[in-house]
This record gives structure tokens, C-alpha cells and sequence, in this order.
């Protein structure tokens, strides 16, 4: 892996060529040849003893060739050993593109010769850690980074993963601190939730409820479509995709929306249920980071489960029958609403502490929309001064009588639409100049074309605010 790596390993093969097996070097495999004093030569087994007057020659093997033996030399060859026959041939080789021919083909190479099969049915080649800019790194340069620095400032865990978020098969990846930081947030984030949860009494023992909230319904249900997920990235090896996957799944489905859903319900009737729900989902999730962080997720599941350690913890295994699509569906449509209330009430400039009364039509919880976006029910004056209507048939009304300065607030966003405007025309224009659309790169007009798709969206978004405002 990755296939696009296999026409070189076979131009190596296809077309091999003598290969100088010496060095000079202090250390490695003597070769075993021997000379006489008459200028013959000849090789020498370990069993065997040279002639009197013979001398051995002072080089000694190509690294390379020495390293080719070890897929079978390390397990006892050449006797017949039971560490030979369970390990010879290995499942899978991992190790640098770089090294293709030096020592995946020598390696294919002798054990073929020696043991008349393959060393390895898989080899999975990782590509080459460069510095932030796609360089390799130097000391000439000064671009060489000190893993153990970064180690010391922001954990291990927070190196593997952001190296691994760079992982894909066959392709080099550049390093940079900011991206190592982010992994470390990453990191404080699950501590956090594990946290919370160890507050709130979740709880791993036990069978999962019979009955449970449509929110506990649907994590479980997104649980088991990642852990599919995932199994299918590792037979691929794609690490990077993996990474992708979880942290995800972790950050904005687990912390940012299935904890704050949980604490509608867990002072509640069914605060039982989501106490188990909860343990579940986490027990589950530190398993599979386990790979990517192993020292946070060791210190957060041995807190969480009382058990002796996430190493020894079985992998968790998918199961189909968890699947809900009508909570899916349902959590789908409440993340839409309370976005896009949250959306309306922050262009308003409501302040997010600030409770607001609000009617809910369709078919969505009202409680849950309430409790998420700070709504409270409409009093006897209710008057509706800004509608917020989405396609899946939700509509929420809010009174702002009282609430803000529509005065400021208008003109608050007529300068953020004028703002606005101009970002728009300034970009409508250079894709108008033939100079810059013909010799620009296809990159730098998709930036642009970008630009001008975000600011007609944020123009529609103003202009719908300030028709929202409630008349002076």
C-alpha cells in the first residue's frame, strides 16, 4: 500500500542489476571469503575451517544485504524452528517509500532464495515527515525539528496524533506546532468529557437500556456506523482517514452536541438510561483512540471503568442492530434548528446568556429547542418581530420588543453589509479581468470563487436579519 507504488518495486525486479556488496565499515557481517596465499579464493561456512595461511577479507557485508536476512535469520535459519514457522511469512512490513529497493526487494529477494516463500504478504509504505512548508528537513537549513521538544511541551499523545493525522499511505506529510497544539486541545477536550461524565455517575456496568431517549438512540446509532467505519479504514491502513473519522465524531457529535443533549435528560426519568448510555459511548470511543493516544485514553477509561487497562480491553466490534434512522433523522433536524436559531439570535445581537420569548411549530421537541437556544414561551403581549423557517418544516417566532437597541443593532448591520458588499465586488471583479483569470493558478481562482460564494451567502444572511428587526 499504496497500489500506485507497485510499478516501482516491479522496475526494480524487472530489471535488476549487479549489486556491490562490500563496504568498508567497522561493523556489520564479515564476509566470509577467504584467500590464499596464492591469490585463489573461496567461502567458508560457519562449520567449515579455512586452510592454514588463509586470510579472511577485511570488508564486510552491505548493510543492506545483512538487513535483507532479517525475516528469517532473526527466527533461528537455518534450523527448522517453531518461531520460523509461526512468523515466516510475516502479515504485514511497514516501513519508509525510500527504502523501497534497499530493502523490501532484498528482503522479497532472499526470502524467496532462502525460504522459498515470500517474507510478507502486505507491505504498507509510509512516506516522509517534512518541515511545515513541505521541505525536508535539514540542519543545513535549520528546519529540523526535535520531536522530544515538542514531546516535553505538549504530551506524546499529542505528537503521535498529529503525526498520524498526516498518515496517508505513500505520501510525505509536513509537521507544524500549531497542528501538534490542536492535538493536545483535542486531548483536554476528551479529559473534559470524561470528566463530566465521571461527575454525572455514568456508568459501563450492565446490560444498555431497553428504552432510552431519541438522543441516546442516536449516538448509539452513529457509535456503530464509526466503529464500521473504522475497522473498514484500518484494513486499508488509512490512519489518516481514521483520525479524520474520530475526532469528528468525538468533538462535534459526542462533546459539542450528545453531552449537551444528555443533560436534558439526566436529572430527569430517564437519567438512568443516558448514566449508562453515556459510559457506553465513552468506553467505546477511548477504545478506539486508544491506537492514536494511548496514554490519555489509558488514564480516562481506567478512571471511567475501574478495570485494569484499556491495553487488554477487547477491540469493540460493530453492531448492526443498533442502527436507528428515526433518531438519526430527528437529531438531524433538532441540530439544524437550534443552529440556526443560535445563527439568528447572535445577527440580532441577543446576547447567548440572554433568555427570549419564542413560539416552535413542527415536528421537534419543543423542550429540547427551549432548553438549547435559551427560548422561553410566549407571554399574553407576545408579538412576533423575526421569524426563523427551515425546510424541514420547523418555524421558530421571537419577540425582541425590549430585548435589543434596534436602532444599533440596524446599524450595526448596515456596516457589516457594507462590508460585506465591498468583499463581494472587490472578488466579482477580479474574476471579470482576463489578466487574472488566464494566469493565475486553478487554485488561486477556486480561493477567489470561494470568497464570492461566502460573501453572497453572508449578504442574504444580513439582509434577512435586517428585515427581521422589529419596526422603531
Amino acid at each position: 500500500e499504496p497500489a500506485s507504488m507497485s510499478g516501482r518495486y516491479f522496475a526494480w525486479v524487472d530489471g535488476l542489476r549487479d549489486w556491490c556488496i562490500s563496504r568498508q565499515l567497522w561493523w556489520g557481517h564479515r564476509i566470509p571469503v577467504w584467500y590464499s596465499p596464492d591469490g585463489d579464493d573461496m567461502a567458508f561456512g560457519p562449520d567449515e575451517t579455512p586452510p592454514a595461511g588463509w586470510t579472511q577479507d577485511e570488508d564486510v557485508l552491505d548493510t543492506w544485504f545483512s538487513s535483507a536476512l532479517w525475516p528469517f535469520s532473526t527466527m533461528g535459519w537455518p534450523d527448522d524452528t517453531a518461531e520460523l514457522r509461526r512468523y515466516y511469512p510475516t502479515t504485514v512490513l511497514v516501513t519508509g517509500y525510500d527504502i523501497l529497493f534497499f530493502w523490501v526487494v532484498r528482503m522479497m529477494l532472499f526470502g524467496l532464495y532462502a525460504m522459498d516463500d515470500v517474507p510478507f504478504r502486505t507491505v504498507l509504505l509510509h512516506g516522509l515527515i517534512r518541515d511545515s512548508s513541505g521541505k525536508k528537513m535539514s540542519k543545513s537549513k535549520g528546519n529540523v525539528v526535535d520531536p522530544l521538544v515538542w514531546i516535553d511541551n505538549y504530551g506524546a499523545d499529542a505528537v503521535r496524533l498529529s503525526l498520524l493525522q498526516g498518515a496517508n499511505p505513500g505520501a510525505d506529510q509536513a509537521v507544524n506546532e500549531e497542528w501538534v497544539v490542536g492535538a493536545r486541545n483535542f486531548g483536554t477536550k476528551l479529559w473534559n468529557a470524561t470528566r463530566f461524565a465521571l461527575l454525572n455517575g455514568a456508568t459501563v456496568e450492565g446490560e444498555l437500556p431497553a428504552s432510552m431517549s431519541r438522543a441516546d438512540a442516536w449516538i448509539l446509532s452513529r457509535l456503530h456506523s464509526v466503529i464500521g467505519e473504522v475497522d473498514t479504514l484500518y484494513e486499508r491502513f488509512e490512519f489518516a482517514k481514521i483520525v479524520d473519522v474520530l475526532y469528528h465524531f468525538a468533538w462535534d457529535e459526542v462533546c459539542d452536541w450528545y453531552i449537551e443533549l444528555a443533560k436534558l435528560t439526566l436529572d430527569g426519568a430517564g437519567g438512568a438510561a443516558t448514566r449508562r448510555v453515556l459510559g457506553e459511548v465513552l468506553d467505546t470511543l477511548l477504545r478506539l483512540l486508544h491506537p492514536m493516544i494511548p496514554f490519555v485514553t489509558e488514564e480516562l477509561w481506567t478512571a471511567l471503568t475501574g478495570r485494569e487497562s484499556i491495553v487488554v480491553a477487547p477491540w469493540p466490534l460493530a453492531d448492526a442492530t443498533r442502527a436507528n434512522a428515526a433518531a438519526e433523522t430527528y437529531v438531524r433536524m433538532l441540530q439544524e434548528v437550534v443552529t440556526e436559531v443560535r445563527r439568528f439570535r447572535s445577527d440580532q445581537g441577543v446576547k447567548p446568556s440572554r433568555r427570549i420569548p419564542a413560539t416552535i411549530a413542527g415536528a421537534v421537541d419543543e423542550a429540547d429547542v427551549r432548553a438549547l437556544c435559551r427560548l422561553d414561551p410566549p407571554g399574553e403581549s407576545f408579538t412576533a418581530t423575526g421569524t426563523v423557517s427551515l425546510a424541514n418544516g420547523v418555524e421558530v417566532s421571537f419577540d425582541l420588543s425590549g430585548v435589543i437597541d434596534v436602532a444599533a443593532e440596524r446599524d450595526r448591520l448596515r456596516k457589516t453589509l457594507a462590508a460585506a458588499t465591498k468583499e463581494l465586488e472587490s472578488n466579482r471583479a477580479k474574476l471579470a479581468n482576463p489578466a487574472f483569470t488566464e494566469k493565475a493558478p486553478d487554485a488561486v481562482i477556486g480561493k477567489v470563487r470561494e470568497r464570492v460564494a461566502a460573501a453572497e451567502s453572508d449578504l442574504a444572511r444580513i439582509e434577512a436579519a435586517l428585515a427581521a428587526l422589529p419596526e422603531t
